[in-house]
């Protein structure tokens, strides 16, 4: 409706209210004085039939009677008259319309009007005052119908603790608008009751949300977006919910959209859900991540992808416009990051509010540091976030093993050209991502290398805490594992599971329903594994307990070797700090130690702490004192042949 075709309206129903007020006058005025009334309430009026009231009346049914009974009431809410011919009506006893005084004034009048299943209080359009009888009860109009009556169409104050808060209207892609159109035409073909429209959206329950408020917008209807965990427990309140629902569904065109959000936070509210969803009969849109069984309502569900790589591509380009590096820069972004529209809105207004405020760098790598950042409050809950100090100059290993950790390297900085530029990630999504393997004996590097990994890539290395994420509950395991996954897939992180064989462990054959639920996550891991786009290190100490099906997927596979004399040598002339005082230490000497590389820095720790309680240069001695600790952890004994000459 243009702005003057709503204000021509406006006007003709405020002329239609205000005769429809002076009938109920007239007829107050006639009780008032002996007289009685045969007329129905409001006479044909030329603009009464395209009244808001008129509207109701029909949509909810109101007989002439029940109608009047609603403008009376309206009436005392619009013209100060009403009071005091209620006063002299019922002798000074009541000063509002009751339904006595509405039987006796208004023609037509039948005792069925105040039914409890009758439109007037069926539909919650009249409040009446507990603890009196109906017939002297005052009659007080529900503050939105009398809003809906004077042409303001707003949502029931009843309803505003129920709602969620919708997306913008701008965050989906061009390849979800087209599941919005069909889902628009499917309600639109539909003949009767519309089917439950079920929206899943298994990387992102937002994506579902706005695809959900497109197809309301797309059909011109009012939304009613109420949140599944907000719904109320008690029955009178889940019914009157409902009932403000239908009513807003009979008077306008309605689409309901109940978000889920993550289904075990909803878990609880099932019935409310399925109540809600088996009694509306406007269109209903169920959103979240999970699917859920329909009710008594047919159920069609659709799943709502997250933007390709192309489309989060051409989005970059969109924003990134004027910028000399657009191109490749948004090249690089899509192929690391996955976000939505409004994530990469919200991240290049954050880098370029740092550009203005003087910031170090160039807009390409404050996108990047941003997107990291925004990505952290998703996972910090779920994993641990490791600083990456370490650099290559850090991570002392054979040329082999060093070959193969900058091959992973190249292979992450590399797959927008393979997968996209040549094509190989081409009517598939899995095995996009890069799964990893690093197997050695505690103190080798594993860890070291997963920090030098995400520090060459400039990405957030997060380690899985399995303490966090098994659980001894069925289902719960998948559903901790789900969320690290997503989180972790939007922000482009490296994941990091240390003792990989305590989760991806070998498959056993099925003897109770604990082998069988077992075997269940081992199964949902390979999926998240090959589905994952991002970089997956797995590290253990027993490689030959990883399960032979991850082995397959994993695309290397790097061995720490037991570091042999000359890698000793080598660690051992880097692990003091240049500043440390020492006194003349033989790094040849020192590697006829048999020690991994994390018990040399343990040996070398302890050994400083010994010279600066003494204050003096670190010696010789002092590393003899804090090996022999270091075997004595380990059960073993340091010969004195080993040390001989060390002080």
């Amino acid at each position: 409706m243009t702005s003057r075709a709503l204000g021509d309206w406006l006007e003709l129903n405020r002329r239609a209210m205000a005769a429809a007020v002076e009938e109920t006058v007239q007829a107050l005025e006639r009780l008032a004085d002996g007289e009685t009334n045969e007329r129905p309430l409001v006479e044909p009026h030329p603009d009464f039939q395209h009244s808001a009231l008129a509207w109701l009346s029909h949509r909810l049914e109101l007989s002439p009677f029940e109608q009047g009974v609603l403008a009376m009431a309206a009436a005392m809410e619009l013209d100060g008259r009403i009071p005091g011919l209620c006063g002299r009506i019922s002798k000074g006893a009541v000063e509002a319309p009751t339904f006595g005084i509405a039987l006796a004034a208004l023609a037509q009048g039948h005792w069925s009007a105040l039914a409890p299943s009758a439109p007037l209080r069926l539909w919650r359009l009249l409040d009446l005052s507990k603890g009196m009888a109906l017939v002297h009860s005052p009659l007080r109009i529900d503050e939105d119908i009398l809003s809906y009556l004077l042409g303001n169409f707003e949502l029931s104050a009843q309803l505003l603790p129920y709602l969620d808060i919708l997306p913008p209207p701008d965050s989906l892609t061009a390849g979800q608008m087209e599941l919005v159109g069909r889902i628009t035409r499917i309600l639109g073909l539909t003949k009767g009751e519309p089917p439950v429209i079920q929206l899943v959206a298994l990387d992102d329950g937002p994506t579902a949300m706005a695809a959900a408020a497109a197809v309301g917008r797309m059909r011109e209807a009012v939304i009613i977006c109420l949140s599944a965990s907000a719904l109320p427990s008690s029955a009178d309140d889940l019914e009157l919910l409902i009932r403000h629902c239908e009513r807003h569904a009979r008077l306008d065109q309605v689409v309901v959209i109940l978000n889920c959000g993550e289904k075990d936070g909803a878990d609880g509210q099932e019935p409310a859900i399925r109540r809600l969803m088996d009694r509306l009969s406007s269109p209903v849109l169920l959103t979240g991540r999970e699917r859920r069984h329909g009710g008594r309502r047919p159920m069609l569900t659709f799943e709502v992808g997250k933007p390709s790589s192309a489309e989060q591509e051409a989005e970059w380009r969109e924003v990134l416009a004027g910028q000399d590096d657009a191109s490749p820069l948004a090249r690089r972004l899509s192929s690391q990051f996955h976000l939505d529209r409004s994530a990469i809105l919200a991240v290049c207004a954050d880098a370029r509010a740092q550009m203005e405020a003087g910031g170090s760098g160039d807009l390409g790598g404050l996108l990047w540091d941003a997107v990291c950042q925004q990505s952290r409050p998703k996972l910090d809950s779920l994993a641990q976030r490791v600083e990456s100090q370490s650099g290559w100059e850090d991570l002392i290993l054979p040329d082999s093993q060093m070959s193969v950790l900058h091959s992973i390297a190249a292979q992450v900085s590399l797959r927008s050209t393979v997968h996209d530029d040549w094509g190989f990630s081409v009517g598939t999504e899995r095995g996009l991502g890069l799964a990893v393997l690093f197997a050695g004996s505690s103190g080798t590097g594993k860890t070291t290398a997963a920090e030098v990994l995400a520090r060459e890539l400039r990405l957030d290395l997060y380690r899985v805490d399995l303490s966090q994420v098994v659980s001894k509950y069925i289902g719960e395991t998948e559903k901790n594992l789900r969320r690290v996954f997503d989180a972790a897939d939007e922000g482009g992180v490296v994941l990091l599971f240390d003792e990989a064989d305590a989760l991806f462990g070998k498959r056993t054959e099925v003897n109770s329903s604990h082998d069988r639920h077992a075997n269940v996550e081992v199964g949902y891991l390979l999926q998240r594994i090959e589905a994952f786009r991002g970089l997956a290190i797995l590290t253990t100490n027993m490689k030959t307990s990883i399960d032979a099906a991850f082995q397959r997927r994993l695309r290397f596979i790097v061995t720490f070797p037991f570091p042999d004399a000359a890698i000793r040598a080598r660690i051992w002339s880097r692990i003091f700090p240049p500043q440390m005082p020492t006194d003349n230490l033989d790094c040849d000497r020192l590697a006829q130690l048999a020690l991994s590389g994390g018990q040399i820095r343990s040996v070398a720790l302890n050994a400083a702490f010994l010279a600066a309680a003494d204050g003096r240069a670190l010696s010789m001695a002092d590393i003899k004192a804090a090996a022999r600790m270091e075997y004595a952890k380990q059960e073993k004994t340091l010969s004195d042949a080993e040390v001989r000459g060390w002080g």
